[in-house]
């Protein structure tokens, strides 16, 4: 029937906002607890060339399910007083979900959308699952005819940040690799060891810090992106942000993780090892991505512990004494306070001082200091 009367009804009903996709023949209803609720009208679809967005048709829930990327996600269940939980299973996805297959269910499946190939690799490692026959040799005839070359970056990029985002990325960049999609990302991607031990090592970090820091929202795609980048000399780095849909942000933080981290390492690899306050210095301006990327393509414990002190403790390190403290003091305010401020944090970092009376203690002598200069 209608799915966008559907969904006015619905709306009304539930005292909901709903916001309508004519062309698609979609609508999501937005209930006041925040909930969201998808409806969509029974559609079929076709694609003028490969590659193209679809042109979408009214149709039957069976001609509707036959539009899914596997068979796996073509289950459907009945809600409907009439014949309530009753399963709909026109193409044998509860026969693969029970085997661990994934299946497309036709032949132009991935030359309709390339984009199911990633799909494929993200849920086959995801859920442990492993492929067809048949869609393993559609992939691999995909992959001969370049059709991931039509894709725009944006669609591409899509799908690489999905499959970066999974908890355990490593397996799924090796099986890009395996059927000669990391190419697609960039002409010179290629897998080597070097990137499968950096890989594993940001796995280990990005468990690691999820453990710790539950409540700090990152990007976690990006260590895993950072890795890639630096399987590529300079010049293919800078094309390939140039190429995908990068927000300014992200760019600079690949760039940085690219271009700056030897000059970083070269620094929290001197001996002796820097103090604290050194560590702070060195990576206060960098962002947690960057630095869960150098924790994981280090071999260096001393650089490993020095990036989990500076996350852990240096970067929650404040003085307790403020400007107004320092003013209350007899200082003038002037560029003094901070050079103040500075000595009295590096002072705290490096356990010089332990107590709030110790850093006032310091305070009056470096005020004093500032006084007579």
């Amino acid at each position: 029937g209608d799915g966008l009367a559907f969904a006015r009804a619905l709306a009304n009903a539930l005292h909901a906002r709903v916001k309508v996709h004519e062309r698609f023949g979609t609508a999501v209803v937005l209930l006041p607890d925040g909930f969201k609720l998808d409806v969509a009208t029974a559609r079929t679809e076709y694609y003028e060339y490969p590659t193209a967005l679809p042109t979408v048709e009214h149709s039957s829930i069976k001609k509707d399910l036959y539009r899914r990327d596997f068979t796996i996600n073509t289950l459907a269940i009945r809600l409907n007083d009439r014949g309530f939980g009753e399963l709909i299973d026109f193409y044998g996805g509860q026969r693969d979900l029970k085997e661990g297959i994934i299946r497309v269910l036709h032949s132009l499946s991935l030359i309709e959308d390339p984009t199911r190939v990633f799909r494929a690799i993200r849920f086959e490692h995801r859920f442990g699952f492993s492929m067809g026959k048949e869609t393993l040799a559609l992939i691999k005839g995909a992959v001969k005819m370049d059709l991931f070359h039509r894709l725009s970056g944006h669609r591409l990029m899509e799908e690489v940040r999905l499959l970066l985002s999974e908890r355990r990325p490593r397996a799924a960049v090796a099986r890009l690799a395996e059927l000669g999609l990391l190419r697609f990302i960039h002409p010179k991607l290629a897998w080597s060891g070097r990137l499968d031990h950096v890989l594993q090592g940001i796995e280990e970090a990005m468990d690691w810090y999820r453990l710790l820091f539950l409540d700090r929202k990152i990007e976690p795609w990006l260590p895993y992106f950072m890795a890639l980048m630096h399987a590529l000399p300079d010049r293919a780095v800078v094309e390939t942000l140039k190429r995908f849909p990068f927000s300014e942000t992200e760019s600079e933080r690949v760039k940085a993780a690219r271009f700056r981290i030897k000059g970083t390492v070269r620094l929290l690899s001197k001996r002796p090892a820097p103090r604290p306050a050194d560590t702070f210095r060195i990576l206060t301006d960098w962002a947690d991505e960057p630095l869960i990327y150098l924790m994981g393509m280090t071999k260096s414990e001393s650089i490993k512990r020095q990036v989990s002190a500076f996350l852990t403790t240096y970067r929650q390190v404040k003085p307790s004494l403020t400007g107004a403290d320092l003013t209350a003091m007899g200082l003038k305010p002037g560029p003094q306070y901070k050079r103040i401020l500075s000595q009295l944090l590096d002072a705290r970092l490096n356990g010089e001082i332990t107590s709030d009376a110790e850093e006032r203690e310091l305070a009056l002598r470096l005020a004093k200091g500032a006084r007579s200069n």
